[in-house]
């Protein structure tokens, strides 16, 4: 691991790959949580299996973990690492005499969407960890639906996560591609790879913001 970190195209290898496993998370995540939209059932159905499916809960759930913090360990290092090789930062921006906003500034989307995740975890997964483990409730199937809606409630939270996934937005922008770029995919299907990597850097953000949006216009009437 020490030579990984020392290591510039080894950090960026592994921080590509990090980020396309975390891109492929994204989308199983938004699967789950669009069915909210469409099918509350179905939704309770596939939370109730994510949370207590063991192979999910103590295999993949650690490997989402570290695959979380491998990336942004590595993220903040290469920063630091180019910050030291540039001797000097950016002093304002000059139009196409520099790279991109969003390219430029990875580290500050990237740590909005950190502290976002910690705020997300808070909501859902504390909630959850507290609920079958502190609280030792019995199994509810059908408590997922009322639980999501309820979160959405608060217009704060709500603007807060749309925010959230602009930013997301953004960063996928620039690094879903990057990822294959520093992959070294270059062929005739790069320009086919480029275009997916955008249309999806945007769809998925969006999608979930629509799914925060709808949720805080259509609450749960008692």
């Amino acid at each position: 691991m020490s030579k990984i970190i020392q290591s510039s195209i080894a950090r960026k290898v592994v921080m590509a790959l990090s980020g396309i496993f975390l891109v492929l998370f994204l989308a199983l995540h938004f699967t789950i949580n669009f069915t909210s939209v469409v099918s509350p059932d179905t939704f309770n159905e596939l939370s109730h299996f994510m949370g207590y499916n063991f192979i999910v809960q103590f295999i993949m759930q650690p490997i989402l973990i570290a695959g979380v913090v491998i990336h942004f360990v590595m993220g903040f290092v290469l920063e630091i690492q180019n910050n030291r090789a540039r001797g000097v930062k950016y002093v304002q921006y000059k139009g196409s005499a520099n790279a991109p906003w969003v390219s430029r500034n990875m580290i500050i989307s990237g740590a909005v969407i950190l502290a976002f995740l910690g705020l997300h975890f808070y909501d859902f997964w504390i909630h959850e960890m507290a609920y079958k483990y502190i609280e030792a409730n019995p199994e509810d199937p059908t408590r997922y639906y009322a639980e999501t809606v309820e979160k959405f409630a608060p217009f704060w939270r709500t603007l807060l996560y749309v925010l959230s996934f602009g930013l997301l937005s953004l960063h996928l922008w620039h690094g879903f591609a990057s990822s294959f770029q520093t992959m070294g995919v270059n062929n005739k299907y790069t320009p086919s790879i480029v275009n997916f990597t955008k249309i999806y850097a945007v769809a998925i953000p969006l999608g979930f913001a629509f799914i925060a949006i709808y949720h805080h216009f259509n609450p749960i009437i008692h």
